[in-house]
C-alpha cells in the first residue's frame, strides 16, 4: 500500500497492515519506532507477538533528557511491549564526529540512501538493528519493522536484520506500505 503523504494520519493503517501481514505469515515479532509511546495504542489483539517499542536514545532532543516519560515506559511493560532506548544504529557517535569536524561518515551516507525511500524506510531498519543488537529480535529471521516521519508511524517493512557490526547483511524483502514522498 502507498499513502498520499507520510505522517502521523497514517499511523492506524499502518499497524493494522503490520499485525495483519503478521498473523497472515507466522511472523512472531514487530519493531515500532515510538517516541513517546503513542503510536502503540493501535496494537489491538497482539497477545501472541513479541512487539519491541523503540525510543529516541537519551540525547536525541536535548542532552541528558529523553521524550518518553518513566510513567509511559512502565504503561507500555505493564502491557506486555518490550521497551528499548539505545544509541541510534545509523547515527551515534558518527554524528557527533561530523557535527564536531564536518564532513559525512558511511553510515550517514548509509542512512541518507535509505531515506531515497522515506524516513519511515530508514527508521524501520535502524530500529530492527538496534533491537537484533539487544537480542530482542532473532538475528536474520524476518521481522515486521515499521517506522514513520517524525511523529507516528507510516513505514512498514518485512525485513531479516543483522547487528551493526555486520551492517550491510541486513535484507529488507518486502515493503508492506509506505507513503508515496
Amino acid at each position: 500500500m502507498y499513502f498520499d503523504k507520510p505522517g502521523i494520519e497514517n499511523t492506524e493503517k499502518t499497524i493494522e497492515l503490520a499485525i495483519k501481514i503478521a498473523k497472515e505469515r507466522n511472523i512472531k515479532n514487530i519493531v515500532v519506532a515510538t517516541s513517546t509511546g503513542e503510536t502503540t495504542k493501535y496494537f489491538k489483539n497482539t497477545d501472541d507477538l513479541n512487539i519491541v517499542c523503540v525510543t529516541h536514545a537519551y540525547g536525541f532532543q536535548e542532552g541528558g533528557k529523553i521524550d518518553i516519560t518513566d510513567d509511559e515506559r512502565k504503561n507500555l511493560i505493564n502491557k506486555g511491549f518490550k521497551v528499548l532506548t539505545t544509541t541510534h544504529a545509523l547515527s551515534g557517535a558518527e554524528r557527533g564526529l561530523s557535527k564536531k569536524f564536518g564532513g559525512i561518515s558511511p553510515i550517514e551516507i548509509m542512512a541518507h540512501t535509505l531515506r531515497m525511500f522515506g524516513q519511515g524506510t530508514k527508521v524501520a531498519v535502524e530500529i530492527a538493528i538496534m533491537a537484533c543488537d539487544s537480542g530482542l529480535i532473532p538475528y536474520m529471521e524476518p521481522v515486521i519493522s515499521i517506522g514513520g516521519s517524525s511523529r507516528g508511524a507510516d513505514t512498514a517493512l518485512i525485513l531479516r536484520s543483522a547487528h551493526a557490526n555486520n551492517i550491510l547483511d541486513t535484507k529488507i524483502d518486502e515493503i508492506i506500505c509506505k507513503p508515496i514522498l
